[in-house]
């Protein structure tokens, strides 16, 4: 019984230490890489394009989920300089395999035989977290110099050739100026021929307070809204009255009570003149919206004819006399 035990535990070592090689040897029978350059035979300066290609056997590792990592190149190595990498192209992939390429430029200033050195790649399984690298063969370059004969002597450095003079040369320059020349003598031509802009319409002259106020009252003698509201009848006729001193005398009468605006309108001389008439709309005015008290229509019907003859009375204080432009007055 324990040789039995000892043979399962040696065969059992003997799989786990062979497994990871075992497992190598597979990515490496079906994953390929290989450096193709396009020359290896170079002068000094002039670039060497390596074809670097990696290629995984789709068919023989069904189900398998590999990455592949491409060789990390230093800048420059063994007298080789990296000048460009393109990227990863995989335009060859198909259900049989999985292609990767990539051109890589080097080029060498240096003279002699450089090696470029074998590119190491790398292959994940993701299923199982085994890996393995491989590598591509090496490359040999050889840089040569430009051949010098020394034997003659070195030649004088030619003089400066120059170039004849070409019209096409200097096509933005011309067209730059003629489109110049051209926006120019069109500026001129339209403001020429432009036609005069016409003159505004004389505006409208607007209505003087006096025409305002007695349109308003002239509305509120229509209407009649002390039928309905006796309140807003003696609001609107105190309302336009108050603007009517407040335009054409400039009085704040807005803003002023009716004690306010009785003492205010003492220094014009032709609105104090209307003082009891306007003391007894603004009284009437005050008692029937502070007070309540309910006025008759005969009263209410005085107070618009007494607001009326208020303005009237001011008429020749408040209509601006406007002469038309133009008028000339000739003394005989």
């Amino acid at each position: 019984m324990k040789v039995r035990q000892n043979i399962f535990i040696f065969t059992t070592l003997v799989c786990l230490l062979a497994g990871r090689p075992l497992m190598a040897q597979q990515y490496e029978d079906y994953f390929q890489v290989k450096a193709v350059p396009d020359t290896t035979k170079i002068r000094l300066g002039e670039q060497v394009n390596i074809s670097v290609t990696a290629k995984v056997m789709l068919y023989a590792l069904k189900g398998a989920n590999l990455k592949v990592v491409f060789p990390n190149l230093p800048d420059s190595l063994n007298h080789l300089e990296i000048v460009s990498r393109t990227p990863l192209d995989t335009t060859g992939t198909n259900e049989q395999q999985k292609v990767w390429k990539q051109i890589i430029t080097v080029t060498s200033f240096d003279s002699g035989r450089w090696e470029m050195p074998p590119m190491k790649f790398e292959v994940f399984s993701v299923t199982d977290g085994s890996y393995d690298s491989v590598f591509t063969d090496p490359i040999m370059i050889d840089v040569n110099t430009v051949a010098v004969d020394t034997s003659k002597a070195f030649k004088p450095i030619k003089p400066l050739r120059r170039v004849a003079w070409n019209l096409l040369d200097y096509w933005p320059w011309l067209l730059g100026i003629l489109v110049l020349v051209t926006a120019v003598v069109l500026y001129f031509v339209y403001w020429r021929k432009r036609k005069p802009a016409p003159k505004p319409l004389p505006a409208k002259p607007a209505k003087t307070p006096y025409e305002v106020a007695i349109e308003h009252l002239a509305q509120l003698g229509k209407d009649k809204p002390w039928n309905t509201d006796v309140k807003l009848y003696y609001t609107e006729l105190t309302d336009v009255l108050r603007q009517y001193f407040e335009q054409q005398f400039h009085i704040a009468a807005l803003e002023q009570t009716s004690a306010e605006l009785l003492q205010n309108i003492k220094p014009v001389t032709v609105l104090n003149q209307q003082r009891d008439k306007l003391q007894s709309i603004l009284t009437l005015a005050d008692l029937a919206k502070f007070a309540k008290l309910q006025p008759s229509p005969q009263e209410h019907e005085d107070c618009l004819q007494k607001a009326i003859a208020v303005v009237e009375w001011t008429k020749a204080a408040a209509t601006a006399v406007v002469e038309p432009e133009g008028t000339n007055h000739q003394t005989k």
